[in-house]
């Protein structure tokens, strides 16, 4: 029989598999783009867009259900490399990424495709943002950093909580380090409740991030994204494993 932290490493290495799997799909609608099929490609890049978000939803649903497993193994994943864990954020990415990410795009492809761009040859992508698709995104740009505040807040005061009633009298009363008693028990298990609540809600934010980037930015713009996101995702998982071995970690 699997152990929890083998049910969840298997939750997050099929999630990385559909990546690239649906990393894969994105890039054969650029290149359909290129290649002058613009209309179709409008059309399949819109239910690629939607392929994403559903399978985003399944993801966190599935998270959501494991987090009362072992929420703490969410929190500290074995299944991370040392590199990933230190940029986690309430067991995942800041939605805000998604928003400096499209930035980031935005400014490196005008730069490379100028010429291009003043020529009328390049549509659709990110290099060809609008002032105003500019101004929605800041505005999303504010809220969310808002609302990962709130949420880091939360957070911070449940981590204090730790050192608060009624664990930290009960250790005190201990007469042996370690020994665990049925008040002891729940308190933990009232606390990891909590945190399973957290994680819900920074999964449910970074969802809801995604889909209004996404609602703002057109279909083509959006796959222009989303391979973007999903190489970054990819390559720091790759990256992370090799700067682990580098350092005696495997």
């Amino acid at each position: 029989m699997a152990s929890d932290d083998q049910i969840l490493q298997r939750c997050f290495h099929e999630w990385m598999a559909i990546q690239e799997q649906e990393l894969n799909q994105l890039l054969q609608a650029l290149n359909q783009s290129g290649n002058g099929g613009d209309d179709l490609t409008e059309t399949t890049c819109a239910q690629l867009t939607e392929k994403s978000i559903n399978s985003f939803q399944e993801y966190i649903d599935k998270r959501a259900q494991l987090s009362r497993l072992d929420i703490s193994g969410l929190f500290s994943p074995s299944w991370n490399t040392a590199l990933e864990k230190s940029l986690l954020w309430v067991a995942g990415c800041r939605p805000s990424i998604y928003i400096r990410l499209t930035y980031a795009l935005c400014g490196s492809q005008v730069e490379f495709q100028l010429s291009e761009i003043i020529q009328g040859l390049v549509r659709g992508n990110l290099g060809q943002i609008s002032a105003a698709q500019l101004r929605m995104i800041n505005d999303l740009h504010m809220k969310t950093i808002k609302e990962e505040e709130k949420l880091s807040n939360k957070l911070a005061g449940l981590q204090e909580n730790i050192a608060d009633q009624p664990i930290a009298i009960v250790v005190k009363r201990m007469s042996r380090v370690g020994e665990t008693s049925g008040e002891v028990d729940h308190a933990l298990d009232e606390h990891e409740s909590s945190m399973a609540n957290i994680l819900q809600e920074a999964d449910k934010m970074r969802l809801s991030t995604l889909k209004e980037l996404l609602s703002i930015l057109t279909p083509l713009q959006g796959v222009d994204f989303l391979v973007a996101s999903k190489k970054l995702h990819l390559c720091m998982h790759e990256w992370g494993k090799t700067r682990d071995n580098r350092h005696g970690r495997t």
